[in-house]
């Protein structure tokens, strides 16, 4: 009986573990439990957000009665800031607030932007009075009237930029080490629904919210966006307990000014064309040690001239303006070899951007679907999204395997040549538009 009730003592020590691993899980921070209440708050901002622009040219003609140039023109500078604000966002994400304060913060702009002009739309003071059919002449928006209006456009560029800078970074950083070794394939899955959701909001956006902004009229159209945004809000703050924050660090836009400043006050300086001379700072450990040969007067930023003054004592450069890391000046190469390609595509976004043109056009038109339905003309914009979504299976379940069976080998076309493809085509559409319209 004793060796028995020993045998099973020490079967019970060795089986109960030390530290209880279930309140560790419970302890820990991120992991896939954060991912509902991220994604929630991406898609009700996204559904928020895109809601309140297909129609809102309309909105200015019809209720501040603005002729269309000048509301084109509203439209035009309110979506270049929306598109400006997240390069804002993730610099002052990384460098000072850190990605949750950033998309907090966000929210609550944005939150307080809708609001404002949900309430243009049920103050009567916040807009001119209606006209008449006895009045030819309509009263013109005063300047505190337009300035309230453009207001609410800043403020809920400022919260798209701050949600959207940081939100898919901090779902990331969430599933750092929920994967495990199979890391990789978590986030590749994340990113996947991200954008997939993320298309689905905007698809909800154009056909709902608009379509009550025809039909139920602005208030109810304005309303809901601001019920979505207050959603987003509090989906995203009610796990503030779960989350694994990062703390803010020196932004990557922070680091290639640095290696720009410091190749500059460099630029007298002589690289040799031995290699083996050079005499580069980088990080301690796995890292670059040498920089490459292309854009090599961006070299002269990780070039130690005297160890004894651009160093510190543990290694680090003494003053960052003056000496960056190997690593610093090959991320700006990189950023500087792919603007060819973004300037390519800045010149096609000129074109798409103009979505207030699109509605006016599609307003003229008959978009009745029997006796009973008419399309509003905001939802117009969304065969462009579903068109994209459709072409996605298309090109990989049909293009490809023809291709393939034509030239008797495996077909694939790279991210590059894809694009390279998709903006001759755009060129050509453009062209044949404006080749028809003269």
């Amino acid at each position: 009986m004793t060796e028995n009730s020993a045998d099973d003592e020490q079967e019970s020590m060795t089986t109960k573990p030390l530290l209880n691993d279930d309140h560790d899980c419970f302890s820990a921070k991120g992991g896939f439990r954060t991912m509902p209440f991220i994604l929630a708050n991406e898609a009700f901002a996204q559904v928020a957000s895109y809601g309140l622009q297909p129609s809102m040219i309309l909105y200015l003609t019809r209720e501040y009665h603005l002729n269309m140039a000048t509301g084109s023109n509203i439209i035009f500078l309110w979506s270049a800031a929306t598109n400006f604000m997240p390069l804002l966002g993730a610099i002052v994400a990384d460098s000072f607030l850190g990605r949750f304060r950033m998309i907090l913060f966000g929210c609550v702009i944005s939150l307080l932007g809708m609001a404002l002009l949900w309430l243009t739309s049920m103050i009567p003071q916040a807009k001119p009075p209606p006209c008449h059919e006895s009045n030819k002449n309509c009263s013109s928006a005063t300047s505190f009237q337009l300035f309230l209006l453009c207001s609410c456009f800043g403020l809920t560029s400022i919260g798209f930029g701050g949600i959207t800078s940081s939100s898919l970074a901090f779902g990331a950083d969430q599933l750092q080490k929920a994967g495990g070794h199979n890391n990789g394939r978590v986030l590749e899955s994340y990113f996947s629904w991200y954008y997939a959701l993320s298309t689905i909001s905007v698809l909800i956006a154009y056909t709902c919210i608009v379509y009550a902004q025809e039909s139920l009229g602005w208030q109810v159209g304005f309303g809901i966006p601001v019920m979505l945004m207050l959603l987003s809000t509090l989906s995203f703050s009610l796990a503030s307990h779960l989350y694994f924050k990062l703390k803010a660090k020196s932004s990557l836009i922070v680091e290639m000014l640095q290696v720009a400043v410091a190749s500059y006050r460099k630029r007298h300086i002589e690289l040799s064309t031995e290699r083996s001379k050079l005499l580069c700072h980088h990080h301690r450990g796995p890292s670059i040690c040498l920089p490459s040969e292309k854009l090599r007067f961006l070299n002269k930023a990780c070039i130690i001239l005297d160890p004894e003054k651009d160093l510190t004592t543990d290694g680090t450069a003494a003053d960052p303006w003056s000496l960056c890391t190997v690593n610093q000046v090959e991320d700006l190469k990189s950023i500087l070899k792919v603007i060819p390609l973004w300037s390519a595509g800045m010149i096609m976004s000129v074109n798409n951007s103009q979505l207030s043109f699109s509605v006016l056009q599609a307003k003229s038109m008959n978009r009745k679907f029997g006796p009973n339905f008419e399309m509003p003309a905001g939802s117009c914009s969304m065969f462009a999204v579903v068109g994209a979504v459709l072409w996605i299976p298309f090109y990989l379940q049909v293009i490809l395997p023809v291709a393939s069976r034509i030239l008797g080998r495996p077909v694939h076309l790279s991210t590059r040549e894809r694009m390279g493809i998709g903006m001759a085509l755009s060129f050509c559409r453009h062209d044949s538009g404006s080749n028809s319209g003269a």
